[in-house]
Parts: structure tokens; C-alpha cells; sequence
């Protein structure tokens, strides 16, 4: 509640609306829910207004919620595109001891919180959950009649419970399990007072846990992850809204090369979080480019009746990977998952215009012969309608440019960027390499010839 009144208080937020003890329904395609009967756990969504800019709030939110909160742990971040992941940087480390895995994950939390923009680190080894630990006098419990079996056995009755009868209700018999009021059960005080009941018959005196046995609270591992078969410790951090995880993870690995981070043997560890995820999805789209590409190059050729004029067009695909990349590198931004699907959309614009004024010069009886002055006039004439495609694409990625978030705007600038260049290449390059390809065969090319 002293976290809802803090968010609200911002005057871009509308609601706030809380899970406690789990994580929030997965609503949306990556958001990760992976936790259930969590005590120390909440998740929050929070509802801005519209035509709120979100990043800004958000970094807002997480500073102001650190300080408020100093003994937990806060993480403000955005519901965006792109595949699931848990932490936008990660590593897992693989090894059998759990002492050591945890030193090992302490030393890497310790690498990633010297980098600017992580804001917290976690390791799965570090979370941990109160158990409660009896520690038993065994020769006095002996000598009252007791044993270990028979202590545990009677402090789960008196802590979990034991059914104790049923009750009806409508057609339905519920069972009704006895057990210590919660307020005795959340108290060491209560729970060492409890009475034991001796196992012998000789001895029917109630014993007080408490003369056969200390009672505390200690740490215990919530839980021990596994992956593939091994013991895992999965260290992971956390960045300030707005910034590349890429640009994190490659300091992380000069730190940990310059630092000569060296693992035990039989340990080993890898890199996750969003640069696995991306680079599984990319192996995905990449896995179907060469059955693509088939497909494209036997429709050109069959379609052109032409080997050369499909090759030119294939040529004008490539180069338009250049000039989008290109466009990237100077914008500044990271070649990423966004970017490849903006190449792959650039490559499918590129093969288009050049099929455009292909199709008109074979169109036209004297271009198709090799007369250069036809050529020009059809090419003139094409111009206009590229052009005017052009600035129509490049207008309808524009808004794209400027996305706050960052996620879309490599894409934009990959096609925006490239296509005027693309339009200068089907204009000029594909025109000369009809006419070489027209001078060297010595025969006209039509459409259906």
C-alpha cells in the first residue's frame, strides 16, 4: 500500500493494480509468469494516461521506489515487443558444489553492479526462505521417551495440521484439518512451549519442546534450479529504462576478460537473457532465407526467361543490405533483432523496384531492343512513380524514428534509410546492366519472347 500511494503520486499514472505472492497473468505474448505461493513477492502493473511518455516515469519510479524501500528489492520496467525473457542480462553458471556456485554468482553480481546502467543484480542461489530448525538434545529426549521420528512427527500435526473429521456442505464432504492457531504457528516463543507426548507407555508425562531441543529461524535455499540436467545459479541484472542490453553484457566481458575470471574445474558458464532469446529467434527467421532465396531466384528467372536480369536483381537485394546497414551504423543504434527484420522488409522493397523498371523496359518494343534514347524515356518515366513510392515509405516509417522506447527505431532506419538509396540503384544500375545484358546476347527481350 506505501508503494501504490508513492506510484500515485505520480500525475501521469491512472492505477495501479497488484498481484501479491504470484506473478501477473500473462496478458501479453512475452511477458514471463513464473512465480506462484511466493510470500516474498509482489508484481504490480501500473496504467499510465494516454500520450504519456513512459520512459522518463520510469526511471522516475525505480530511483524514488529505492529509496523508499532500501530492504527490497525494486524493479520498474516496460512491457515491450520482442521475445520473453527474464532479465535483460544473464548468466548461468553450471557446477555441482552450491557453496561454490554461490561464491561464483556472488563474484559475478559483484562484476555487473559496476556497470553504469545496472540498476540491481540477482542470483538464484542468493533468494532464500526462513525454515524453521530444531536442534535436539537426543540423550534427553531418550530418557523422556522420545526420538527425532517422534518429535518431527508431532510438531507437523501441531504446525500443518491433521484431518480431523469432515464436514457436509450441500453434496460436497469437506475435510476439516485441526491444527495451531496462526498466531501460536508464527511464534518461536509458542512453538518451543509446545507439548510432546512421550512414545512409551511407561512415561505419560507432557514434555515441553523446549527441554528436549532449540528451536530458531534460519536461511534455507528456495529453490535449487536446474538446466539440463545440472546445477545451475543464474546471475542476472537489471538496466535503467531506455538503455541496450547489448551494451552491458559487452562490458561484462571485458571486465570478466581484464579481471581473468577463471572457473574451477568442472564448471562452465553462459551468457543469456535478451541476447540468447533475439539470437534464437533471428536463427528461426534466417533458418527459412535459403529456401526464400530459391524460391525468389527460380520466380525471377522463370518470370525475366533471363539468368542475367534475375542476378542484377538479386545484386540490387545485396547491396540493399549495405546501404540499410549502413544507415544503422550511422544512427548509432546496435545491429539487433529489430534491424534484421528491417533488412529482410528492405531486401523485399529492393527486388520490387528493380522488377518495376525491369518489366517496363521489356514493356517498352524499342527499349526491349537496346535503344539507349528509349531506355532513358522509360526510365524518366519510372522515376516519378519510385520516387513517389519512396517518400511515401519513408513517410509511413518516420513516426518509427522517433519512438521513445528505442525498439522500433532501428527498424525504421534500416528501411528508411536505405530505400534512397535503393531507388538511385534501380534507376541507374539496372538500366546498364539491361543494356550490357541486351549488347552482349544480340537479341531483343520481351515479355513472353
Amino acid at each position: 500500500m506505501q508503494a501504490r500511494e508513492l506510484i500515485l503520486q505520480q500525475p501521469n499514472v491512472k492505477d495501479v493494480h497488484w498481484f501479491l505472492g504470484e506473478s501477473a497473468p500473462t496478458f501479453y505474448y512475452n511477458i514471463v509468469g513464473d512465480r506462484e505461493n511466493a510470500a516474498n513477492y509482489a508484481q504490480g502493473l501500473v496504467q499510465l494516461r494516454p500520450n504519456t511518455l513512459s520512459r522518463p516515469i520510469i526511471q522516475t519510479l525505480q530511483t524514488q521506489l529505492d529509496r523508499a524501500f532500501p530492504g527490497a528489492q525494486v524493479l520498474v520496467r516496460q512491457i515491450e515487443q520482442g521475445p520473453p525473457f527474464d532479465a535483460p542480462v544473464e548468466v548461468r553458471l553450471y557446477g555441482a558444489d552450491l557453496g561454490e556456485l554461490q561464491k561464483l554468482g556472488d563474484r559475478l553480481r559483484a562484476e555487473l553492479a559496476q556497470i553504469d546502467d545496472i540498476t540491481h543484480t540477482r542470483a538464484s542461489l542468493t533468494e532464500a526462505e526462513p525454515k524453521l530448525a530444531v536442534d535436539i538434545d537426543e540423550e534427553q529426549a531418550r530418557m523422556v521417551g522420545l526420538d527425532r521420528s517422534a518429535i518431527a512427527r508431532q510438531l507437523d500435526a501441531n504446525l500443518e495440521g491433521t484431518t480431523g473429521g469432515s464436514v457436509l456442505e450441500a453434496t460436497e464432504e469437506l475435510p476439516v484439518r485441526v491444527r495451531l492457531s496462526n498466531s501460536g504457528r508464527s511464534n518461536l516463543a509458542q512453538i518451543s512451549d509446545l507439548d510432546l507426548l512421550p512414545t512409551n507407555n511407561r512415561n505419560s508425562q507432557i514434555i515441553p519442546l523446549s527441554t528436549v531441543g532449540k528451536i530458531s529461524l534460519v536461511p534455507d535455499l528456495a529453490v535449487i534450479r536446474r538446466r539440463n540436467g545440472q546445477r545451475v545459479n543464474i546471475v542476472q541484472g537489471f538496466m535503467t529504462a531506455g538503455t541496450l542490453p547489448a551494451n552491458a553484457l559487452t562490458q561484462l566481458q571485458q571486465r570478466l576478460q581484464q579481471d581473468n575470471f577463471q572457473l574451477p574445474p568442472g564448471y562452465s558458464f553462459e551468457f543469456g537473457g535478451e541476447s540468447e532469446e533475439q539470437n534464437t529467434a533471428v536463427g528461426n527467421i534466417l533458418s527459412t532465407v535459403g529456401v526464400l532465396g530459391v524460391l525468389m531466384s527460380a520466380t525471377l528467372v522463370l518470370t525475366f526467361n533471363s539468368f542475367v536480369l534475375a542476378a542484377s536483381i538479386g545484386a540490387i537485394a545485396i547491396l540493399s543490405v549495405g546501404l540499410g546497414l549502413g544507415a544503422l551504423w550511422i544512427s548509432g543504434y546496435p545491429f539487433g533483432f529489430t534491424a534484421i527484420l528491417g533488412t529482410i522488409g528492405l531486401i523485399g522493397i529492393a527486388v520490387n523496384e528493380a522488377t518495376v523498371v525491369i518489366a517496363a523496359l521489356q514493356a517498352d518494343v524499342k527499349a526491349s531492343t537496346g535503344d539507349r534514347y528509349a531506355v532513358e524515356e522509360v526510365v524518366v518515366h519510372a522515376t516519378r512513380h519510385l520516387i513517389a513510392t519512396t517518400i511515401t515509405d519513408i513517410a509511413g516509417f518516420t513516426p518509427l524514428l522517433f519512438d521513445p522506447t528505442g525498439f522500433w527505431n532501428p527498424l525504421a532506419i534500416v528501411i528508411a534509410g536505405g530505400l534512397a538509396g535503393v531507388t538511385l540503384l534501380s534507376l541507374y544500375f539496372v538500366p546498364s546492366v539491361y543494356l550490357l545484358w541486351i549488347k552482349t546476347s544480340g537479341k531483343p527481350s520481351v515479355i513472353g519472347a
